[in-house]
C-alpha cells in the first residue's frame, strides 16, 4: 500500500516484540544469564494481546522466520515504514518488567530490553525512535534507568503502562516525571499493563472484550488525577502522550471536568485554570484505535468539539489490526491542513523531532 505523493507521516505508534528472553542474552550480565537459565524463566509478557484474536496482529504481520509479529525489524520497515512512506515511527515496546516482583531483576531486565532496542533497532534504521521500557512500579530505578539512556537521540519518550498501582497523579511517580522533563522526554501512558489490580474499577471481567473496550476508562481515570494532583504545575515543561486508548471520548471529559472544576477548585486550589486547558496543553493522543464513525462529517465535528486541532497524533498501531485499507487509518475528506497536522507536524513538534 505505497503512498506516493502523500503527505510526510508520522507513526506514533509501532510495536516491537522481544522475540524470547534469550534475545536478551547479549544485553545481560552472566548473573542474570545463569539465573533465567536455572529458573527457566520465560521473560516478561512481550504484549498484552492474545495471539488468536483479531485485533492482536494482521494476519501478514509474522516475520519469515516465525517469530512473534513485531520482533523482526525487516517485516516492520517494510510493513509499517516503507508501505507509509514513513519520515519517522516511534517504537512502543510493551516489554512487561511491571509484572517482575523482583526490583533488581526488573531493572537488569528493562536495561536489556533498552540496550537491545538501540542495537537491534535504532542503530539499524535511522527513521526509528522508541521509548524507554522502565520498572515503573519503582520509580526511582525507572528514574535511574531514564538517566541511563535518556541522552540517547533515539529515545524520545518513556513508556509507562496505563494499568498502574496508583493513578499517575501520585508523587510516588515525580521521579520519573523529574528524569523524563529533564531530558526532553515525553511520557507516553499506553493500554496495557500488568498491575496486578483489576482492568476496571469494578473487578474482574469475565471476557476479553471486556477488557478491551473498556481501557478507555483507565486513560479517563490517568487524566484526571495528572491535572488533580497538579502534576501539570509541577512540571510545566511535562508532556504526556495517551497511546491506543480511543480518543472520541475526550470531548464529553473535557466538559465534565471543567464544569466540576467550577464547583469544587477549592478542593484542589493548586489547578489554577480549567482543567481541558492543561489537557490541551500537555496532552496528545494517538489516533489508532479510531472509535469514530467513518462519516469525515462526524469527525470534524468530534475533532471541533476538542477545541484544538493539535491534540490527534497520526499511529497505526502497527502490528495490530484495526484497518485493510489506508484510508480506513484516517478518513479522505478531511481539510489539507487538519490531515497535515494529524499525519505529521503535531507530532513533530510535540516530540521535538528534527
Amino acid at each position: 500500500m505505497e503512498r506516493r505523493g502523500a503527505p510526510a507521516v508520522i507513526d506514533c505508534d509501532l510495536h516491537n516484540v522481544v522475540p524470547s528472553v534469550q534475545a536478551l542474552f547479549p544485553y545481560l550480565s552472566d548473573y542474570w544469564v545463569d539465573t533465567i537459565r536455572e529458573t527457566a524463566f520465560k521473560g516478561a509478557p512481550a504484549n498484552f494481546y492474545p495471539a488468536n484474536m483479531p485485533t492482536s496482529a494482521r494476519p501478514d504481520a509474522a516475520p519469515p522466520d516465525g517469530g512473534p509479529p513485531g520482533s523482526d525489524l525487516a517485516t516492520l520497515r517494510a510493513q509499517a515504514l516503507d508501505a507509509w512512506g514513513a519520515e519517522c515511527g516511534i517504537l512502543n515496546c510493551a516489554y512487561a518488567v511491571e509484572s517482575i516482583h523482583n526490583p533488581h531483576a526488573a531493572e537488569a531486565l528493562a536495561r536489556a530490553v533498552n540496550d537491545w532496542q538501540i542495537a537491534e533497532w535504532l542503530d539499524r534504521e535511522p527513521r526509528l525512535r522508541a521509548s524507554i521500557v522502565v520498572p515503573s512500579h519503582h520509580p526511582d530505578l525507572a528514574a535511574r534507568e531514564i538517566e541511563r539512556v535518556g541522552g540517547h537521540p533515539g529515545f524520545v519518550q518513556v513508556f509507562l503502562p496505563v494499568r498502574a498501582p496508583a493513578p499517575y497523579g501520585n508523587r510516588r511517580y515525580y521521579p520519573i516525571y523529574e528524569a523524563a522533563v529533564r531530558h526532553g522526554l515525553v511520557v507516553g501512558l499506553h493500554a496495557g499493563g500488568a498491575s496486578k489490580l483489576p482492568p476496571t474499577p469494578a473487578g474482574w471481567p469475565s471476557y476479553y472484550s471486556e477488557e478491551w473496550t473498556g481501557m478507555a476508562a483507565i486513560f479517563q481515570s490517568q487524566l484526571l488525577s495528572l491535572v488533580s494532583e497538579g502534576v501539570f504545575d509541577q512540571f510545566p515543561a511535562l508532556r504526556v502522550a495517551l497511546i491506543e486508548g480511543g480518543w472520541t471520548w475526550l470531548p464529553a471529559l473535557l466538559w465534565r471536568f471543567d464544569k466540576e472544576w467550577k464547583g469544587l477548585r477549592r478542593e484542589i486550589p493548586w489547578v489554577r485554570r480549567p482543567p481541558s486547558a492543561y489537557i490541551r496543553e500537555h496532552v496528545r493522543l494517538t489516533l489508532q484505535p479510531l472509535d469514530a464513525p467513518p462519516d469525515p462529517a462526524h469527525l470534524l465535528q468530534i475533532i471541533d468539539q476538542l477545541g484544538s486541532d493539535e491534540l490527534l497524533l497520526f499511529s497505526t498501531d502497527y502490528p495490530h489490526w484495526h484497518f485493510d485499507r489506508p484510508e480506513e487509518a484516517l478518513p479522505a475528506g478531511l481539510p489539507d491542513d487538519l490531515r497535515r497536522k494529524i499525519l505529521h507536524d503535531n507530532a513533530r513538534a510535540f516530540y521535538n523531532l528534527a
